[in-house]
């Protein structure tokens, strides 16, 4: 009797299961590196790049300049789930993450993320050309890093708030690479995702509160009434919308822009508010719909500083 295989075997050959198991191992390291969390960076990154250059900026620089910032917050998030390995095996929405499940040994994600700080920086300095870039991309990945991972995040209620200024590099380093200088509208910029990291992140982990007090991590949900949570979110808010809106006369935003940017403000103002009363009254939050408001938001105003550039003809707000 022949002991071969069968040609219509459902057992894979050896080169197909190297393959699987390539790309399994692959699909981990990519997974490390937050891809989600990093489209939200490149979103603010490209519109930031085009009003720096009053137009496009160019394929070659657009495309290095986001290739390099996607390279630099791979590893920043890299660290950060290297640092945050334990909380992640505690939590049921980290479990399923590469570390915690096996599929990567802490040491091996800890290289990885070393060495795309490496190409990144070397990236931004050899390729994109720009020592301005350079010398933000690695700010940015020590905010995130060292100051929020490793010092905040376990020690203070307000860590997200402060972790915000990670967030809002990419705006910096996207001005940085079209100009090699900073000014005061991506100051601006990057004021409006600092301030709206509040309430962007504090409805999710109103979601996983229980989650976060059962890693010992101090979000302000855990430690918090879901109405302070829900008023300082307003505040936040508010101090988005004004600071969307200076954004008028610094940059000379045409009317376009200021619609959006009040609309889309008032907009999510109101479901902060919203969030605020059904806490007053004890109701069901629905957080994770403000959670995803809270994009929509970020996406439009960017979106509109994206556009603007090229309304040449539409009334400015603000004349010089």
């Amino acid at each position: 009797m022949s002991s071969a295989i069968p040609a219509d075997s459902d057992v894979p050959a050896p080169s197909v299961g190297r393959l699987l198991r390539a790309s399994r191992i692959l699909k981990a390291y990519v997974s490390l590196t937050k891809p989600r969390i990093i489209e939200l960076l490149l979103i603010t990154t490209l519109p930031t790049m085009v009003l720096a250059a009053g137009g496009w900026p160019g394929w070659q620089l657009m495309l290095t300049t986001l290739i390099g910032g996607t390279i630099s917050a791979g590893s920043a998030n890299t660290f950060n789930s290297y640092l945050d390995r334990d909380i992640d095996a505690v939590m049921k929405r980290t479990q399923g993450r590469p570390i915690p499940r096996g599929d990567v040994k802490p040491m091996h994600a800890l290289l990885f993320a070393w060495f795309l700080a490496a190409v990144s920086t070397a990236w931004f300095w050899w390729i994109v050309g720009s020592p301005l870039a350079t010398l933000l991309s690695v700010i940015a990945i020590l905010l995130y890093a060292v100051g929020y991972t490793m010092l905040l995040k376990r020690r203070t209620s307000q860590n997200i708030v402060w972790g915000g200024a990670a967030g809002f590099m990419p705006v910096l380093i996207g001005w940085a690479a079209v100009t090699e200088s900073l000014a005061w509208p991506p100051i601006i910029l990057a004021l409006i995702i600092f301030f709206w990291t509040p309430p962007h992140y504090w409805p999710l982990a109103i979601k996983f509160r229980k989650d976060y007090a059962h890693a010992e991590v101090p979000m302000l949900p855990v430690v918090a009434k879901p109405q302070r949570v829900a008023g300082e979110m307003i505040a936040y808010a508010i101090a988005m919308v004004a600071t969307s809106l200076a954004l008028i006369p610094l940059a000379h935003m045409t009317w376009i822009y200021a619609v959006v940017a009040l609309g889309f403000g008032v907009w999510f103002v109101g479901g902060c508010y919203t969030l605020y009363r059904r806490s007053e009254e004890g109701r069901k939050l629905h957080s994770m719909r403000l959670f995803r408001d809270s994009i929509v938001y970020l996406s439009a105003v960017f979106a509109a500083v994206l556009a603007d550039p090229f309304w040449p003809h539409a009334l400015q707000v603000w004349q010089a």
